[in-house]
């Protein structure tokens, strides 16, 4: 896979694609990037991306002039453009596996207090990361770029992203590790037990639980299976 990001601060992206699991994919030539500074494409003198917006109104705008030739200079046949903005469609797990199909995802960061809409017009999606607002895209598209490159094949092991938290609308489960008492706090028995069996169905439970009380609309698109129903049941009567 293919990154272009399109910024006006493209020295933010050199640690994101040189560290971690981002780093590796990178030194694999799993995935491959490329920073484009939209000022490049500013025609006049002191390379202007924004300016004021026509009717009036606070703060500035994105200039389409830039911001569109920056695109054009790195769009071809197999590309997908992402604008990164505050009024876009709120990012999900489900669409991180859909923009990891892709060949070469383009992240257009937004700034100042918006877009020219005919940048909006050019590009293919709008996304948003949360109900909230960043001072611009840059951020966003490091998220949006991390969890997709995680799900390409090979850079991380296939059972870690399978009882993740959001696949199949469930928080994960609670985790544990050494040493199995601390301060007075005990790992669970059944995660010491090594039965597989009461482990999963521990897992499952807890899950499920989990996802019921912190996120009760991930819940609510939860199909429950008998299996799932049976497990709630138990666990609520124990209470």
């Amino acid at each position: 896979m293919r990154l272009s990001i399109l910024t006006l601060f493209p020295e933010l992206f050199e640690p994101f694609f040189t560290t971690s699991i981002v780093g590796r994919a990178v030194a694999k030539e799993q995935i491959s990037y490329d920073l484009v500074q939209i000022r490049d494409f500013a025609h006049d003198l002191h390379r202007h991306v924004d300016d004021k917006p026509f009717g009036g109104g606070a703060g500035m705008v994105m200039k389409c002039q830039p911001a569109l030739d920056a695109i054009d200079s790195v769009r071809t046949d197999d590309s997908y453009v992402i604008l990164l903005a505050a009024g876009g469609k709120p990012y999900t797990q489900q669409k991180a596996h859909e923009l990891a199909k892709k060949k070469h995802l383009v992240f257009l960061c937004g700034h100042y207090e918006g877009v020219d809409e005919r940048i909006v017009e050019r590009c293919d999606e709008e996304l948003s990361i949360g109900d909230y607002v960043l001072t611009g895209g840059e951020l966003g598209a490091m998220v949006i770029a991390d969890s997709v490159v995680r799900l390409l094949p090979g850079v991380i092991r296939s059972d870690s992203i399978q009882e993740e938290s959001y696949e199949n609308d469930l928080l994960e489960y609670p985790q544990y590790t050494q040493p199995a008492v601390y301060e007075g706090e005990a790992v669970p028995e059944v995660l010491l037990s090594g039965h597989h069996e009461n482990i999963r169905k521990w897992r499952l439970t807890q899950s499920l639980l989990k996802t019921r009380e912190r996120r009760p609309d991930l819940f609510a698109r939860h199909a429950l299976s008998k299996e799932e129903r049976k497990l709630l049941e138990a666990a609520d009567q124990e209470e």
